[in-house]
């Protein structure tokens, strides 16, 4: 079965990331992923430490693999949560939503490896002379925040610009991804959106129904003018939401309308006032699966592609 170096060095057996969705990447989920051997993450999203503390332990409780906690830096308890994360002994960090350039001396000098999420070429090299472990190039296709660059033309430039290990996300959710993220030179992938539908996942059913019956145009990207734009499916609160971006309505009221949103499509699965985060991937997400089926199906998938090139090229 496939590896690459980055399983080493994390203790790992397969080169898959779980992403950190906030309101669904708990320590439930992260401990499936771990025990089929992928790297699951722990949203710390925007609550404080003491949920953290908590997701912590639950995934502790479900497994002794390497697990990772991802911050998102936007967070209004984001230094709470920074100590936190260094107190309770997690050795793996990804980050979101801005720099994590400031907690990076502390992460480091308590053995930590950072692994920052970025969108461009100037922030992993900005990363890798912070300190990082390694990057995690996402392109725009992936669900949730997103940069301007899509993955294709992300994941070769930045591995071509720094020497750490680079992760590629955005747009991967099968052996046909993953092989062509290792052929642009990644160390391996993140997947977000196709552990969404993990039976361990336990994300509101009305968010899993939605993102199995989704085509490869359900998704919309929104918040462009705010300056953080996030893709997600088409609703009613999605359109509203992009509609309201080409008016006269104030950026403090743009912003409050989705104060909010993602947890009530999460956890109350509301389908009208809900947001939900998801990649352009979805519609080859067609059925719900274990972590460890998911994890299986993908590594087996992408030694046939890459044992098998032979058949397309000659």
């Amino acid at each position: 079965m496939i590896c690459s170096p980055i399983c080493e060095k994390l203790g790992i057996k397969y080169p898959i990331f779980q992403g950190g969705m906030a309101w669904i990447a708990d320590g439930k989920l992260a401990a499936a992923v771990s025990n089929a051997g992928g790297l699951g993450i722990i949203a710390a999203m925007n609550l404080n430490g003491e949920y953290l503390r908590e997701q912590i332990k639950i995934a502790r409780e479900l497994t002794d693999k390497p697990f990772a906690v991802n911050v998102m830096l936007m967070s209004p308890h984001a230094e709470e949560v920074a100590h936190t994360v260094a107190e309770e002994g997690v050795k793996i960090i990804t980050t979101g939503a801005g720099s994590p350039a400031a907690f990076m001396p502390m992460w480091i000098e308590n053995g930590i490896k950072v692994i920052p999420v970025i969108a461009s070429v100037a922030m992993a090299k900005k990363m890798e002379r912070c300190g990082a472990f390694a990057v995690v190039a996402e392109g725009g296709e992936s669900g949730g925040h997103v940069g301007e660059i899509s993955t294709m033309p992300l994941v070769p430039q930045v591995c071509d610009a720094v020497s750490i290990p680079v992760i590629a996300a955005g747009g991967i959710a099968d052996g046909r991804g993953v092989a062509a993220a290792f052929m642009l030179g990644a160390s391996g992938v993140q997947m977000g959106t196709r552990f969404l539908v993990a039976k361990e996942c336990g994300v509101h059913e009305n968010y899993k129904d939605k993102v199995l019956k989704a085509s490869d145009i359900s998704t919309i990207v929104t918040g462009k003018r705010l300056g953080h734009p996030v893709r997600s499916l088409k609703t009613p609160f999605s359109r509203g939401y992009s509609r309201a971006e080409y008016t006269g309505i104030s950026d403090d009221d743009l912003e409050a309308m989705g104060v909010g949103a993602l947890r009530l499509a999460a956890v109350e699965g509301d389908e009208k006032k809900g947001c939900f985060p998801c990649g352009q991937i979805a519609g080859m997400v067609n059925r719900e699966q274990t972590a460890a089926e998911i994890i299986e199906e993908i590594m087996e998938d992408t030694e046939k592609v890459l044992s098998g090139a032979k058949i397309w090229v000659k």
